[in-house]
C-alpha cells in the first residue's frame, strides 16, 4: 500500500499506522488518522514519534476512562469509590471487588483497556521502524536514547496492564492479529528486558535536573533503573519467586546509582512536594501564596505530565482524573470541586505519628480546615469526613477554577503532573533490599517529616511507606505484594465503616472473599472477550 497524506476512517480489524493507535478486538472506536509513507525517514520524525508516544502514555489516564492512579487508591486500604449519591455504583464495583454492586458494568475498564493497547501501538510502531531512519554519523547515541525512552515507555504500560489485569495479550509488533493472552512471566520478561534497555542505553546526561524546565517528564537512565527495583519487588512478592532476568543485587546496584548521580534529593518540607498542599489563596486576587517546590522539582524521578489546552474538542491533555477527586461540588480555596471520588478511610488518619507532619500535607481535614458547613455532604456518597489534599483540583479565593488564570473548564483544563517516582522511593526501596546505608535512607525520610529514628526493618518500612506514599496509586501494590492473604485481611472491612451517603448513616463492607476470590485483579471488558470471539478469557471472581 502506498498512501500519502491520505485520510483513512478506521473500523474495527483495519490497521492504521504513523502516530495513531490501531483498532481490532483491542480496540474498536473509529478514528480519523493521517497516514503518510514518507514517515520515519530522518531523525526529526523518530523524535516526533517519540513524542506521540509520550502522549499515548498520557492519555491512558487522559481519556475519560478509570484511570490507574484512580483504580490504585480506590481498591486499597486508603479510599472509598464514593462520588455522587446518586451516581451509577461502578465505583463500588471496584472498592468492593464485587460485580453484584453493579450487575450491568461490564465494561468499566473499555477506554482504559484501549488506551493501553493505542499507546503501546505507538511504541511498537516507533521500535519496527527505527532501522529505516536514515541515521548520520555520531547518531548513536540518539538512536540509543529514543530506542530506550520508547521501550521504557512500553514498559511502563504493560507495567500497570499486568498488575491490574495480569492476563493480557503480550503485543510487541504493530498488528491487528486475535493474540490470546500470554503467560505473565513471558510480560514481566519484556518490562524487564525494556527497563534494562533504557537503563543501559539512555545516556546518564541526557536530561539534567539542572535543566528541568525543558525536559521535567523525560525518561532518564536514573527512571529506568528505579523501575526495574518496583518491578522487582512486586513481582517477587506478588508471585513469591525471582524475577528472571535481573537479580537483587543489581536492582539494588541500580538504585545506588541514582542516588549517587546526585541528580536528586528529598525537598526540604514534605508539604511543597504538592501545590495544593502548599498553596494559600490571596483574598480578592486569582493567584496564590505559594511554598510548592515547582514541577521537575529535586524531587521528582519522573512525572506523567498533563496541561491545560484540554477541550471537547478531542485535543485529551488535561488531567481528567484530578476532577475525580474533588471535593464534591464543594470549592474550599484553595482547593477546587469535583466528583468526590475517592473519599479517604478514618483509619489512614491514624496511621500517622504523633508530630507527622506528612498527614496535614496529604489529606484535606473537612471539619477541622472549616470546610463541613459548605460542604455539599447531601450529594456525597460514603462521605468520611476526609479527602485527598495531594491530588485535588485547585480554585482561587471566589471559587473560580484555578485552570488558565481561571478561564478554564474544572472538568477538562486541569494541568497538575502525576509524579510516578519520588527521591523517596528509591531511598525506601534500597532500603528495603537491603543497602549498606539502609539506616541512613530510612531516616532521612523520616526526618524530613520531623520524626526520629526507627529500626529497619520489613514491618517498619512498609508501615513508612504507607504515610509516605499515602494517596499517590502505590499503598495498594505495596499490599498485594505482600501476598494475597495479607492485602485481603488488610482492605476488608467485614462489618462495615460508617459512612454517610446522602447525609444518611450507611456502611461500606468489603469482603476479604471477594479480594482472595479475584486475587486482586480487575474485571477484563466483556466487549474485549466478545470482540476477542472468546480468545480473551474473563479473570476469576468477574
Amino acid at each position: 500500500m502506498n498512501l500519502k497524506k491520505i485520510y483513512i476512517t478506521i473500523l474495527s480489524g483495519v490497521v492504521c499506522l504513523s502516530l495513531g493507535s490501531c483498532t481490532d478486538f483491542l480496540d474498536t472506536s473509529s478514528k480519523t488518522l493521517l497516514f503518510d509513507d514518507n514517515y520515519y525517514k530522518s531523525v526529526e520524525d523518530a523524535e516526533m514519534a517519540l513524542v506521540g508516544c509520550y502522549d499515548g502514555w498520557q492519555r491512558v489516564t487522559s481519556d475519560g476512562g478509570f484511570a490507574f492512579y484512580i483504580v490504585s487508591e480506590v481498591m486499597s486500604d486508603n479510599c472509598f469509590g464514593a462520588t455522587g449519591n446518586g451516581d451509577g455504583r461502578g465505583y463500588q464495583v471496584v472498592d468492593r471487588f464485587d460485580i453484584l454492586e453493579s450487575p450491568a458494568d461490564a465494561n468499566i475498564f473499555e477506554t482504559t483497556w484501549k488506551s493501553y493497547y493505542a499507546g503501546i501501538f505507538r511504541c511498537n510502531t516507533l521500535l519496527a521502524r527505527l532501522d529505516q531512519i536514515v541515521w548520520k554519523e555520531g547518531d548513536v547515541d540518539t538512536r540509543n536514547r529514543i530506542e530506550g525512552e520508547t521501550r521504557a515507555l512500553r514498559a511502563l504500560m504493560y507495567f500497570e496492564m499486568v498488575r491490574l489485569w495480569e492476563n493480557i495479550p503480550l503485543l510487541l509488533q504493530p498488528t491487528v492479529d486475535n493474540v490470546p493472552q500470554a503467560n505473565p512471566d513471558d510480560v514481566y520478561a519484556t518490562i524487564v528486558e525494556d527497563f534494562l534497555y533504557a537503563a543501559n542505553h539512555i545516556p546518564a546526561d541526557t536530561y539534567p535536573k539542572a535543566e528541568a524546565a525543558q525536559n521535567d517528564g523525560r525518561i532518564t537512565c536514573y527512571a529506568a533503573k528505579a523501575f526495574l527495583a518496583r518491578v522487582y519487588l512486586y513481582y517477587t512478592g506478588y508471585y513469591g519467586k525471582e524475577l528472571a532476568g535481573v537479580s537483587k543485587s543489581g536492582v539494588l546496584q541500580g538504585l545506588e546509582d541514582v542516588i549517587t548521580s546526585n541528580e536528586y534529593d528529598l525537598v526540604d518540607e514534605y508539604k511543597n512536594l504538592w501545590e495544593p498542599a502548599s498553596s494559600t489563596p490571596v483574598d480578592g486576587e486569582y493567584r496564590f501564596e505559594s511554598t510548592y517546590a515547582g514541577r521537575g522539582n529535586i524531587e521528582t524521578v519522573l512525572a506523567l505530565k498533563f496541561n491545560d489546552t484540554s477541550d471537547y474538542n478531542g485535543n485529551n491533555d488535561g488531567n481528567s482524573w484530578l476532577v475525580m477527586t474533588g471535593m464534591r461540588n464543594t470549592n474550599w480555596s484553595p482547593y477546587g470541586k469535583g466528583w468526590g471520588a475517592c473519599t479517604v478511610h478514618p483509619a489512614l488518619m491514624q496511621a500517622y505519628e504523633a508530630g507527622d507532619t506528612r498527614r496535614a500535607a496529604s489529606i484535606i481535614d473537612i471539619v477541622n480546615e472549616g470546610i463541613y458547613e459548605t460542604f455539599d455532604v447531601a450529594d456525597q456518597r460514603e462521605y468520611t469526613g476526609y479527602t485527598i489534599k495531594k491530588y485535588t483540583p485547585m480554585a482561587y479565593y471566589d471559587g473560580t477554577s484555578a485552570t488558565k488564570g481561571g478561564a478554564g473548564d474544572f472538568q477538562t483544563a486541569q494541568s497538575q503532573d502525576y509524579v510516578v517516582m519520588r527521591y523517596a522511593d528509591v531511598l525506601l526501596m534500597a532500603a528495603e533490599l537491603g543497602s549498606v546505608n539502609a539506616q541512613r535512607y530510612f531516616d532521612s525520610v523520616r526526618a524530613r517529616a520531623g520524626l526520629g529514628s526507627k529500626p529497619v526493618n520489613q514491618a517498619n518500612l512498609l508501615a513508612e511507606r504507607r504515610v509516605e506514599f499515602a494517596l499517590e496509586g502505590i499503598r495498594y501494590w505495596d499490599l498485594l505484594r505482600q501476598g494475597i492473604d495479607v492485602a485481603a485481611a488488610t482492605i476488608a472491612e467485614e462489618s462495615g465503616v460508617p459512612v454517610l451517603s446522602g447525609g444518611v448513616n450507611d456502611k461500606v463492607i468489603i469482603k476479604a472473599d471477594n479480594i482472595k476470590k479475584t486475587r486482586g485483579l480487575i474485571q477484563i471488558p466483556n466487549n474485549q472477550i466478545t470482540l476477542s470471539e472468546g480468545v480473551l478469557i474473563q479473570n476469576p471472581g468477574w
